[in-house]
């Protein structure tokens, strides 16, 4: 029988796997991460004719005489080293692996074990688990701790992006502001009664939204050694201004009508039982609790119209009145205090009511209404006239304060406020301190309080920080712009923006994938979180691992076994891109080629086949 025959069947069947592998091939060339497989052959046992022999002095030596028995498949190569290209998705949640000998593999589960594939086409299922995108296999990785907030590196499980927990960002209570721009001195908001308003929206650690707003008011200057410039005093040094807290309000908390409560009002009334003073005095107190000292002032001046008015000074008593001579009229207790509670302004001009009727109503002495004419600033007290019984109350509610000057007829009146006084160098514009008025009389003086204030939230509820809102003021300025002024307000530092700025509570809103596999949920309010990390399952020999289909491998003895732990992928310089996929490495030309090859193969075996046939029914005819 020939050998032939079946030399040419041996090389039919290994073409045919050969033409096998490259269909496999070629049908896969769009497959993300697929793998190339190449086929190799080996020829087969031989049949020796003659031994060789050696060479002797008369003869050379002879060759042995062998006929080979034919080919068969020497190994199925899987070119699982060589990259395939890179596929751009925009998908954040498609990862690429980026690694010089392609040894690193994604770890999913199937349920039973655990599989390794490349290929990095991800989504997050209906119970918040990373999965692959065609089967459904759970991607594996590390956790984060509860406590450490760091990562797990201790065994793989379940990544699971979308729980409960994570869905949510928790709020963050606000614990710093900053003030920025410039208060012009001669803005008409500043001069004004209301003053120029800066708002702050913060939040408590509930996540619900405040905002307090303040007045900047001018207010007295100060001279060099500290002292008040009021009067006769020593040329400024240091322009000030006060800031007051003027309400603080929440969307979240509405009266029957839905309008906002004021909730330094509701403070207030909800505590006047709680301090020893009342009325107004009570008001002021708890209100400076909140923000400022009850020993602050702010400032009002009040210039009598002469040409209405006039101010005389007999002795040790001068009189505010109307007229002249025996028709003069002398302007009531009544009329100066209701002016003033009239709220008017600094610099305002103020033209006193006359009581009715030549020489009635109470003789007015400023000397007796303001003691201490001879002081810059001295405490407002009642001691004489008629109305002082009824008035006491209402000074010592308000707690004025006053100077007098006869050269431009004005009277400077002072008011305790829950305020805080700030000040400016007049040389160059630039922040210099906040004080807090001293109480006493005489010259003024000043607590230093460096640059920062407290808002002491934490009074309203639990809900806040307990050492308040520290509010920076150093970044002001006192400039003329124009008599506009710019002044706010902001949470968090000048330094850093999300510093103690707080947060209301967040909504996830994506997923974003690192280079190293770390997993960051980012949130409507700012924040981002780590969720995990995608670890990998890296071989000493991948190409030993066993495909199983759908893209992924299990390991085999020649492979090496996985630990159950993984690796970072950044460990041996590899990365993972997101929005990408490495797609298959199949060389179609190189296919077409090797196509080409094996189908000539294919038909030169068949070739023989027919030839040896042929010859041996020839050599069966001979027999006849």
């Amino acid at each position: 029988m020939m050998r032939s025959l079946f030399s040419g069947v041996a090389g039919l069947k290994t073409h045919q796997q050969k033409m096998d592998v490259i269909g496999n091939n070629i049908a896969n060339v769009n497959t993300t991460a697929f793998k190339s497989t190449s086929t190799t052959f080996q020829d087969v046992m031989y049949q020796t004719m003659s031994n060789a022999s050696g060479g002797t002095s008369t003869r050379g030596g002879v060759n042995a005489r062998q006929i080979g028995l034919g080919v068969t498949t020497a190994a199925n190569k899987i070119s699982i080293s060589t990259q395939g290209s890179s596929e751009a998705t925009g998908d954040g949640l498609d990862l690429r692996l980026v690694d010089a000998q392609s040894t690193n593999f994604f770890i999913v589960s199937d349920g039973s074990q655990n599989l390794f594939t490349r290929a990095g086409s991800f989504y997050v299922d209906g119970n918040g688990n990373l999965a692959m995108t065609s089967t459904g296999y759970l991607v594996q990785g590390w956790q984060v701790d509860p406590e450490t907030k760091a990562i797990k590196r201790d065994t793989v499980s379940a990544l699971k992006v979308m729980s409960d927990t994570n869905k949510t960002s928790d709020p963050e209570t606000t614990t710093k502001a900053n003030a920025t721009g410039i208060i012009d001195s001669n803005d008409t908001n500043v001069t004004s009664t209301s003053g120029h308003v800066m708002s702050l929206t913060f939040y408590d650690n509930l996540g619900y939204a405040y905002t307090a707003k303040f007045s900047v008011k001018a207010g007295e200057d100060k001279a060099e050694d500290g002292s008040s410039t009021t009067g006769s005093k020593a040329t400024k040094a240091y322009n000030g201004f006060t800031v007051e807290l003027d309400s603080i309000t929440s969307d979240s908390q509405v009266d029957s009508e839905g309008n906002p409560i004021d909730l330094l009002d509701e403070y207030i009334q909800n505590n006047l039982t709680s301090v020893s003073a009342t009325g107004a005095a009570a008001e002021r107190e708890l209100k400076a609790r909140l923000f400022g000292s009850p020993d602050g002032k702010s400032i009002d001046t009040f210039k009598i119209d002469a040409s209405q008015y006039t101010v005389q000074t007999s002795g040790t008593e001068t009189y505010v009145y109307k007229g002249s001579g025996s028709n003069r009229s002398y302007a009531s207790m009544s009329d100066i205090l209701s002016a003033f509670q009239a709220g008017k302004g600094p610099n305002t001009t103020v033209q006193f009511k006359p009581v009715s009727g030549s020489g009635t109503g109470s003789n007015i002495a400023v000397s007796n209404i303001f003691s201490g004419l001879s002081a810059a600033v001295s405490n407002y007290t009642i001691s004489s006239g008629s109305g002082a019984s009824a008035t006491t109350s209402w000074s010592s509610d308000i707690g004025l304060s006053a100077s007098y000057d006869p050269n431009s007829q004005s009277l400077k009146m002072r008011t305790n406020a829950a305020a805080y006084d700030i000040f400016f160098k007049s040389s160059d514009g630039t922040f210099s301190d906040i004080d807090s008025r001293a109480s006493g009389t005489g010259t003024a003086a000043f607590n230093n309080l460096g640059t920062s204030a407290t808002l002491n939230v934490n009074l309203l509820g639990n809900q806040f920080n307990t050492d308040g809102i520290s509010i920076d003021f150093s970044s002001l300025l006192n400039y003329d712009n124009g008599g506009s002024s710019t002044a706010g307000l902001n949470r968090g530092t000048t330094a850093d923006a999300s510093d103690g700025a707080g947060k209301k509570i967040g909504q996830i809103t994506g997923l974003t994938i690192q280079d190293d596999g770390q997993i960051y949920a980012s949130y409507s309010n700012g924040n981002t979180e780590l969720l995990g990390q995608i670890p990998v399952a890296r071989f000493a020999n991948a190409s030993g691992l066993e495909s199983v289909g759908s893209n992924c491998y299990q390991t085999t003895l020649n492979s090496g076994s996985f630990d159950g732990i993984g690796v970072d992928v950044s460990s041996d310089g590899s990365k993972m891109n997101s929005g990408y996929l490495e797609m298959s490495n199949v060389d179609l030309a190189q296919e077409f080629t090797q196509m080409i090859t094996t189908q000539r193969g294919f038909q030169a075996n068949s070739r023989i086949i027919t030839v040896s046939d042929t010859m041996l029914e020839e050599l069966t005819n001979l027999k006849r």
